[in-house]
């Protein structure tokens, strides 16, 4: 009885060896139980989530959109009150008519100042040859007067002409270098009045900017999220009014670096969504992570110093989703899924 007893134990010890050992190899998936199936619940679904501000302060006058509604590109959202930027506007362009006005001054100026430099260039013409007629009357007076026989009153009349003529010539020539002057004031001035009208012309665009600005619109198709925004409210630049979810998603999933080996672009991926109760979707491998997780996270392990314990890292791997599918329309960003990869599943092309 005893060694009956004893036998038993003994089975049913050796029994339970073989089947820890079986349950360690189906853990580590180990042969007999290899697979070329990986699996992760490290997985979300992802999309470019959009989280809308506006970029100039003022009133909220008109939400049109309610939560979770469907919205196209350009669809409007949020509207600010834009009377101050409309009168901005208006200012900013009377601005500009003024600048533009004073440059077109500034050309008529030069046409004026050309005109002036050619009449003062004639009368000094005309004053040189006064000059030159005097010069020849004193010099021929002077002749008669070395020989005595020209009258004291003739040499005077001469010689006061003569000065009078010199005289006009450099009120001319002076009268000439001014009228040069005030055309290379007009010339020097040109370039900062062109500066005034660009920096005018800034303006009126930064304003129409800032007018467009009071309009937020949709910029891409999707669906809202919660509407944040209230008629009435004041917002400033950078307040979070809603945020905009595309319908563009994909899955990221998060393997172990141990999984990884086999995994190529364009395999099939099967997943499933907890939100469906296991319902399964299908996608492709689109590509991987350059870096793994740890790689981009704000404060990175230091295994330099200390007691060390290797722990195996996570790589995300960017998961298409195959279009056409009944249940990819009920997808949100942000849902936990289950992937499954069969390393064994040649790639599409």
């Amino acid at each position: 009885m005893l060694k009956a007893l004893r036998s038993s134990s003994t089975i049913i010890t050796l029994l339970a060896g073989i089947a820890g050992v079986l349950l360690a190899l189906y853990a580590w998936r180990l042969p007999p139980f290899a697979t070329s199936v990986e699996t992760t619940d490290n997985a979300y679904v992802r999309g470019m989530v959009t989280l809308m501000s506006p970029q100039v302060s003022g009133y909220v006058v008109e939400v049109p959109v309610k939560d979770y509604q469907a919205v196209k590109q350009g669809d409007l959202l949020v509207r600010i009150d834009d009377r101050t930027y409309v009168q901005k506007l208006a200012q900013a362009e009377a601005s500009l008519a003024a600048q533009k006005a004073t440059l077109a001054n500034s050309h008529q100026s030069e046409l004026s100042a050309k005109a002036n430099i050619t009449a003062a260039e004639a009368q000094l013409a005309g004053s040189r040859a006064a000059e030159k007629r005097a010069e020849l009357a004193w010099n021929r007076v002077q002749g008669l007067n070395e020989r005595n026989i020209a009258p004291t009153s003739d040499v005077e009349q001469a010689r006061a002409t003569l000065d009078q003529a010199k005289a006009t010539v450099a009120q001319h020539e002076a009268a000439l270098d001014v009228a040069r002057q005030n055309l290379q004031t007009i010339i020097v001035n040109r370039a900062s009045l062109e500066a005034a009208v660009s920096g005018a012309e800034a303006t009126v665009e930064l304003a129409r900017i800032d007018l467009g600005n009071t309009r937020i619109v949709a910029p891409r198709d999707g669906h809202v999220g919660e509407v944040g925004a209230r008629v009435g409210q004041y917002v400033t630049a950078g307040t979070q009014l809603l945020a905009v979810v595309p319908e563009d998603l994909w899955i990221v999933a998060n393997f172990k670096e141990t999984q990884l080996d086999g995994m190529q672009v364009g395999q099939p991926v099967t997943f499933t969504v907890d939100a469906f109760k296991g319902s399964a979707l299908k996608g492709h491998i689109e590509r991987f992570s350059p870096a793994a997780g740890s790689e981009f996270a704000v404060i990175k392990a230091d295994n330099a110093t200390g007691n060390f314990t290797k722990i195996a890292q996570r790589v995300g791997v960017r998961v298409s989703i195959d279009p056409g599918q009944a249940l990819a329309d009920r997808l949100s960003p942000g849902l936990s899924v289950i992937v499954r990869i069969d390393k064994a599943a040649e790639p599409s092309s």
